[in-house]
């Protein structure tokens, strides 16, 4: 019998572990991540010793967490990260350097040399992004306002991880500078190629990417555009790793590069399941590698070292949830969730290793912490739930609802069945037209049934699941979801997968209409428009004035809004020009309108002094 290739044994090795691994923990309510990292653990030296070559499967699989910083890239535009400045570069600021600080401060009091004291602190500062945006989604706190300022903590680590990677090439050249006489000469070249690196980076994704980018879709080829996608985060990885520097970075950077460009959601769709597989595996391989030699070795040394990072962290973390007035009840899930470590921390670890910044015993204990505070962490969040009967009413996890799994024909896909989506759906029920109607709201599914109304809980953003609702066969795809983000995301899908599928969308706001627009939505309806005016109509008449001429002012507003948004479309990726066009637009209606107003009370006046036996105009009663 033929023995099985080196690469299928570990591809099956590690597909088991996690099919196994990952159900159980998710059923203990652990998350997927801690699932990856048992799995790693099970089949790695220190368990049944399934895999030999730990390392090498570790470099490999560092990719997904490229991946997934290149997705983070591209989720930070310049106007999100300028709408949320504060709380993400204030709170985020005050945890990171506080945490970092204070951990620096320790560890160099108990002796340690200051470089190897400042990336154990920077890396433990860190929190797990994954695992904390898993379990704000769960229970339902990314709204609450220790949910909201947990997002932009976790967002600025995102960013701070960047310039601490960059750090620690500096720091090794450092550190072989005090051994080395020439050593400190080596400095001044580590960061000139680091700024003559990053620099051609953002030159080149500014004038070489979107061209590249833009002719590589012309030919319409869905897997080349993949390809592409892979080639692009592929190469900077590997221009990054020439010159010896982070290839989290050029990621990142390249993502930063084309979060405003017109193939964003085309690339997060091609490189998201990419993302996924290799950042479990990255899991899993950071499972394996943790060392339990060393752990076993220095067991009081390890447990002193979770502990005291742990409780440093919960005490900034603490401080700061008090000082921002954040209610009681949020603050012990806030504080466990970004006082473990984080994913991040692994490859700050791993890397500072690699670049002679840290010992590598030493980033075996530093990783060996990290992983079993996020080991703990969801046990203690477990511990929460049962022990603090005060919890605020959003922690309770809200209950599981099968997804459509019988496939749909209906002609009419709606996705989404809140206020807008309702109506839809209601006139085509009146009408006799069969519609499937998607929601991923269980509050809002249960509100529909109560009703009677046949709702799927399903999530549009996926395409199987729309290929399971009948997009393969159904004529119009209604997207009527309330997120923007999420609209858009739909169209992208529908349109890249479904071509054939009439699309009408609601647009809450001009920017989602200028975004369905350039997706090439025909049939766009402004959320509020109609209503709006017909509540001004209703208002007009109120103050006295005559239906018929309220109806015409009406009228007359929707036609030049109409004509005005369609001026301002063509110019809105021009922000100056666009609101000078909007601008002119509204004064030239206010003038027009005054002038008519001008002349029919002039008509009036006129009117009034005429012979009682010639015809009056119309005047309001």
């Amino acid at each position: 019998m033929a023995q099985a290739p080196v690469w299928l044994t570990y591809g099956f090795t590690y597909l088991a572990a996690a099919v196994i691994a990952v159900p159980i923990a998710r059923a203990l309510g652990l998350g997927a991540i801690i699932g990856y990292l048992g799995a790693g653990i099970a089949i790695g030296p220190w368990g049944l010793a399934l895999v030999s070559n730990v390392q090498d499967i570790l470099h490999f699989a560092e990719f997904g967490v490229v991946l997934m910083l290149f997705l983070v890239g591209l989720e930070l535009q310049p106007g999100r990260l300028w709408s949320l400045r504060r709380p993400i570069f204030g709170l985020g600021t005050a945890q990171v350097a506080g945490c970092a600080l204070l951990l620096w401060a320790c560890a160099w009091a108990l002796g340690l040399p200051w470089r190897v004291a400042l990336v154990g602190a920077l890396g433990l500062a860190l929190s797990s992004t994954a695992i904390a945006l898993q379990v704000l989604g769960e229970r339902n706190l990314l709204r609450t306002d220790g949910g909201q300022k947990a997002f932009s903590i976790l967002l600025f680590q995102d960013v701070a991880a960047i310039p601490i990677l960059a750090l620690l090439p500096l720091l090794g050249a450092a550190a072989r500078a005090a051994t080395h006489p020439h050593g400190p000469q080596d400095l001044l070249p580590e960061a000139l190629k680091i700024v003559a690196v990053v620099g051609a980076i953002v030159l080149g994704g500014r004038w070489v990417l979107r061209p590249l980018l833009r002719w590589i879709a012309k030919s319409k080829t869905p897997e080349i555009f993949t390809a592409a996608s892979l080639f692009l985060v592929v190469g900077i990885a590997m221009l990054m790793l020439s010159v010896g520097l982070s290839m989290a970075l050029g990621a990142f950077l390249a993502g930063v590069l084309l979060a405003d460009s017109e193939y964003r959601r085309e690339l997060e769709t091609d490189i998201e399941p990419f993302k996924g597989l290799l950042l479990g595996l990255f899991f899993i391989a950071v499972g394996m590698s943790i060392d339990f030699g060393v752990i076993l070795a220095q067991p009081f040394t390890m447990l002193g070292l979770l502990l005291g990072f742990l409780a440093i962290k919960a005490v900034v973390i603490w401080l700061l949830a008090r000082v921002t007035g954040m209610p009681y009840q949020e603050r012990p899930v806030f504080t466990l969730l970004l006082a473990q470590g984080g994913e991040f921390a692994f490859v700050v670890f791993q890397s500072g290793a690699s670049f002679g910044a840290i010992p590598g015993e030493t980033a075996s204990l530093l990783i060996g912490a990290v992983a079993l505070s996020m080991l703990i962490s969801p046990l203690l969040l477990v511990w929460l739930d049962r022990v603090l009967l005060k919890r605020h009413a959003t922690l309770r996890s809200a209950p599981q609802v099968p997804e459509i799994s019988e496939p749909q024909s209906a002609p009419v896909i709606i996705a989404g069945f809140g206020r807008y989506g309702q109506i839809v759906a209601r006139m085509m029920l009146a009408q006799g037209v069969p519609a499937t109607v998607l929601d991923h709201s269980v509050e809002m599914l249960e509100v529909a049934h109560t009703f009677g109304y046949r709702v799927f809980y399903g999530d549009a953003t996926r395409v199987n699941l729309l290929r399971m609702a009948g997009a393969g066969q159904a004529r119009i795809l209604v997207v009527a979801v309330d997120a923007p983000d999420q609209s858009l995301k739909i169209v992208q899908l529908a349109k890249k997968h479904f071509p054939h599928l009439t699309i009408v969308a609601r647009a809450r706001d001009v920017t989602h209409w200028h975004g369905l627009r350039d997706l090439g939505v025909a049939h766009v309806e402004r959320e509020l428009f109609e209503s709006s005016l017909r509540t001004a109509r209703t208002v007009l008449e109120l103050t006295g004035l005559a239906p018929h001429e309220a109806e015409r002012l009406t009228e007359r507003f929707r036609s030049h809004n109409i004509a005005l948004s369609e001026r301002m479309y063509e110019l809105h990726n021009d922000r100056e020009a666009m609101i000078a066009v909007a601008k002119q637009g509204r004064a030239q209606l206010v003038e027009q309108l005054a002038k008519e107003r001008q002349e029919r009370m002039a008509a009036a006046e006129a009117g009034s002094g005429l012979a009682p036996d010639v015809p009056q105009p119309d005047k309001a009663p």
